[in-house]
């Protein structure tokens, strides 16, 4: 039996996930597009990234750098509408919703954005730990 086609949201998204699954040590997102592309995030970095206001802040500049989160796990999952995810991680934060241009970007920029995360902490003098 054929699939129904899946309505995308009037929202403008441009990619839509084929699947969502969290590995079971918890500290891997899989995320499988529609155009083919597939990628592993790490908890870690959804969490140091998260598109909440407590880590990306209210305006430019505003951007924090979260630390000890190495080995930080994914602790929830829930659909918001039909255009993101929110993920709770085991250090209690759950305000971040990942929209899914979100995820796909953090999938094809994710070794600049760890790139990027390492830095910040090199230069607080901080670790991930």
């Amino acid at each position: 039996m054929k699939e129904p086609t899946k309505k995308r949201p009037a929202s403008g998204t441009d990619v839509w996930p084929e699947e969502i699954r969290l590995a079971k040590t918890k500290s891997l997102l899989d995320v499988r597009f529609d155009n083919g592309k597939s990628f592993s995030l790490s908890a870690e970095l959804l969490r140091v990234e998260s598109p909440s206001a407590e880590v990306q802040g209210h305006g430019p500049g505003q951007k924090t750098t979260p630390i000890g989160k190495r080995d930080i796990l994914i602790s929830s999952i829930e659909p918001v509408g039909n255009y993101a995810i929110r993920i709770g991680f085991s250090d209690g934060h759950d305000t971040g919703i990942f929209s899914w241009n979100t995820l796909y970007d953090y999938g094809l920029r994710q070794d600049e954005l760890m790139t990027d995360y390492l830095s910040r902490l090199k230069n607080d003098g901080t670790t991930r730990s």
